[in-house]
């Protein structure tokens, strides 16, 4: 029986330099948000396990000799070191009434919790009769890895109440992080409740989640950052949607059509990511504004560079002009076409041009934080140490 009353969190995700040239094989750096997702872990009525997530309406609860009975219909096929097969998502959605091909949040945060819980509750101990909320201050569908941040919480909680990784939490503490080897376990099950989600994601958001700081992709491996400063950004949700896959098509088309021209273009963007990542390595924990610079200077020349690949949009651009008028400097992070970009904030940035920024941006019709990259990973918590925001978000349910 699980015992305690504990929280678990892990950071959201911006691609700091690297986007799109990053699917032709160039360097990309990610970079932990420290905009959070917030697992509450209780113990539970005997015999039950529930789950709610508050900011999708998920509230769901089901009794355990079913759902062990579930996963020994279905277990004989079970390869961890598979993608979750067809016949066991079918399984698990018709056990919980998910449609065939349903593709909200909602449904597939909950496939996610089942298919994590049963696979996990199986290699390691029994299924769990615990009470467990999540709940998030990323926006879903931003492109900010809310999808991997859930899913590390969960692989953190779950294995912690199956006793396949330790508590670190003493009594009295606030705050603990597990060890080298169990956040590597921690992280590759949280890929695989990635490929319920996504079906086959990179593995860099979850990455992120697990190690915070910042990590450095090139076709496919993935190596995170030895020293990584906190840096103040104001990161900006233009709220336009876009389609990833279409951007991605559109790049791909235009160096097709102009290789002499473009080529270079992903080479220069590929040399911002590494020198960008030199400069990271060598700046000290609280960096002084004269490190800020050179950064700003990056931001800007990969902003046109994005543009070149041609994945801006007059939202970008409004959301670049905007900041620039406070001094400012922004590029888009991620797919583009809209989404969301971030911008640097050095230390000697007054409160007042933060704000005014900030206002300028909500008048565009945008939604601004101002938060910091560089954030830890996955964290165990005591509940009382939590904010009383995070308590609110989680008692929503």
């Amino acid at each position: 029986m699980w015992a305690r009353e504990l929280a678990v969190s892990a950071p959201g995700k911006v691609i700091l330099h690297g986007e799109h040239a990053v699917v032709l094989g160039k360097v990309a750096l990610a970079v932990a948000l420290d905009l959070r997702t917030f697992l509450r872990l209780r113990p539970g009525a005997e015999g039950r396990l529930s789950v709610s997530l508050p900011g999708v309406g998920v509230r769901r609860s089901w009794d355990t000799p079913g759902l062990r009975a579930l996963w020994g219909r279905i277990a004989a096929d079970f390869d961890e070191s598979k993608s979750p097969s067809v016949e066991e998502l079918d399984a698990l959605r018709e056990f919980t009434g998910i449609a065939a091909g349903a593709s909200a949040p909602d449904s597939l945060a909950t496939l996610a919790f089942l298919y994590m819980c049963l696979a996990i509750s199986s290699k390691y101990g029994d299924v769990p009769s615990v009470d467990i909320v999540v709940w998030s201050e990323l926006p879903t569908g931003a492109g900010l890895g809310s999808s991997a941040a859930y899913a590390v919480c969960l692989a953190a909680a779950l294995l912690m109440v199956c006793g396949a990784i330790s508590c670190p939490l003493q009594e009295g503490e606030s705050t603990a992080r597990w060890t080298e080897e169990e956040l590597a376990l921690i992280n590759s099950w949280a890929f695989r409740g990635e490929r319920v989600i996504h079906g086959n994601p990179s593995g860099v958001d979850n990455a992120v989640g697990t190690w915070g700081g910042a990590l450095r992709y090139q076709a496919g491996k993935i190596t995170p950052l030895k020293r990584v400063p906190t840096l103040r950004i104001l990161l900006t949700n233009t709220k336009v949607p876009r389609s990833t896959k279409v951007l991605v098509a559109g790049v791909k088309e235009k160096i097709l059509k102009f290789p002499a021209i473009m080529n270079p273009v992903l080479d220069s963007i590929d040399a911002i990511s590494q020198e960008c990542q030199s400069v990271l390595e060598t700046m000290p924990a609280n960096p002084s504004p004269e490190h800020y610079p050179v950064l700003e200077e990056f931001f800007d020349i990969n902003q046109h560079h994005l543009n070149v690949l041609g994945v801006g949009h007059p939202s970008l651009d409004r959301l670049c002009q905007v900041t620039a008028s406070h001094r400012l400097h922004s590029k888009l992070t991620g797919a583009g076409g809209g989404g969301c970009g971030i911008t640097l904030l050095p230390p000697d940035t007054s409160p007042l041009a933060v704000e005014a920024a900030k206002e300028d941006l909500c008048a565009c019709g945008f939604e601004c934080w101002e938060t910091k990259i560089g954030a830890p990973g996955v964290t165990l918590h005591s509940c009382s140490s939590l904010s009383a925001r995070v308590l609110h978000g989680l008692a929503q349910s």
